[in-house]
């Protein structure tokens, strides 16, 4: 009688990962560390060496063969105009970490996004990225915001808004707005005209601080009061020191 030949069931190999995905994985990694590190060292940069220009700046000035700008320490900006602009544009810069939540809901129920995003979002923006609505760009605003807010005291976020917002066509920070607009240095600039000039912020092409539609003269009183009720409350405390 012929025997059953057993047969032995032989262990299997664990299959071992390919080594181009482990390499992958570390590559990644290590490009993201070097990628991180590069953005912190650039905000640190920032911190105390004022930036000479801004992808758009450049841009604006090779399609207009020059702009208008001159950098203007916090020190000689009237205070009434830094008050003006963080009424106009983020009258809750001075409590939040970078994003305000609270109007980031507001404009999702309304339907627009205006409002939502704070100076620190936009000086990211003017800085170190480009104009546009692209994911990827709305992605790294957020990501390098927090740094900033972390690195920078909020007067000097504040700062190089001031001096890299565009005001007009092809005229940049406040030094230029206040000269173009009124004929007069932005240590000078009083509540109505800072007032104005923080008006034209939303779209500096197609508003004039010095020739105010009604809509403009009704948006720089709401402003100016804004700027009055930050400064009474405590507001706007963190960029007057």
């Amino acid at each position: 009688m012929a025997r059953a030949s057993k047969t032995k069931s032989r262990p299997r190999k664990s299959k071992a990962k390919p080594a181009w995905t482990a390499r992958l994985r570390r590559f990644f990694w290590r490009a993201l560390a070097v990628g991180f590190l590069v953005v912190v060292g650039a905000v640190l940069l920032g911190r105390v060496i004022n930036p000479p220009t801004t992808a758009y700046m450049f841009g604006e000035s090779r399609r207009l063969n020059g702009v208008d700008q001159q950098w203007t320490a916090m020190e000689d900006i009237a205070p009434v105009m830094a008050r003006a602009v963080v009424a106009a544009e983020d009258a809750n810069f001075c409590n939040h970490w970078g994003f305000d939540l609270a109007a980031i809901k507001l404009a999702i129920a309304q339907g627009s996004n205006r409002g939502a995003s704070t100076l620190s979002q936009q000086t990211v923006k003017n800085v170190y990225l480009w104009h546009g609505r692209s994911w990827v760009r709305k992605a790294m605003e957020a990501g390098i915001t927090p740094i900033m807010e972390a690195l920078w005291p909020k007067r000097r976020i504040l700062e190089v808004y001031l001096n890299v917002a565009e005001f007009d066509e092809g005229v940049f920070g406040v030094e230029a707005a206040a000269r173009h607009y009124f004929g007069v240095g932005p240590e000078n600039l009083s509540a109505q005209q800072a007032a104005q000039l923080a008006a034209v912020l939303p779209a500096p092409k197609k508003r004039s601080a010095s020739r105010p539609t009604a809509f403009l003269k009704k948006r720089a009183a709401q402003i100016r009061s804004g700027a009055a009720t930050i400064r009474e409350d405590g507001r706007a405390a963190c960029f007057e020191s």
